[in-house]
């Protein structure tokens, strides 16, 4: 499996409360949070990615609550991954429950830049910023979790066996 996509990059300690505002978790449709992903720290995120996508942040991505609207919001944008240099625990876990794919790879969190066009192989876990020529080792993904990545979601997976 492969991402693919232009890069938005973001700082340390993204929260869950600046990718999805709170003022919009009375909806939990996919579709309503992409609307409003990273809005207020982004007001053109929305208007300006497109399916592919990759965000890359630095340190504690994810932090604040544990509500799965903040992946399932960036999923539904059509962001195909999140690189950053660690997760919140929790974001995580919520992730990959959701089947949003996310690696963990500081030295490319580090030295990628928006707008770079970044390509993620999952089963090498080999981050490649084509824009630069750079490559770094991210992570791979352990087979059981491509497997939950690929059905879109845990649940889907549970329900397929």
């Amino acid at each position: 499996m492969k991402a693919e996509g232009k890069v938005f990059k973001y700082g340390d300690n993204v929260d869950t409360d600046v990718i999805i505002p709170a003022r919009y978790l009375n909806s939990s449709d996919p579709k309503e949070l992409a609307l409003h992903c990273m809005e207020d720290i982004d007001k053109d995120f929305i208007k300006n990615v497109k399916k592919g996508d990759i965000i890359v942040a630095n340190k504690n991505f994810g932090c604040g609550s544990s509500r799965e609207h903040a992946p399932i919001s960036i999923k539904a944008s059509g962001v195909s991954c999140v690189i950053a240099e660690t997760f919140a625990r929790i974001f995580y876990r919520n992730a990959i429950n959701i089947g949003l794919p996310i690696i963990e790879c500081p030295d490319a969190a580090k030295a990628i830049a928006n707008g770079d066009d970044v390509c993620v192989d999952f089963d090498s876990g080999i981050i490649t910023d084509k824009t630069t020529g750079q490559s770094f080792q991210g992570q791979a993904f352990p087979e059981f979790m491509q497997k939950i990545i690929k059905a879109e979601g845990l649940v889907n997976y549970i329900n397929e066996k």
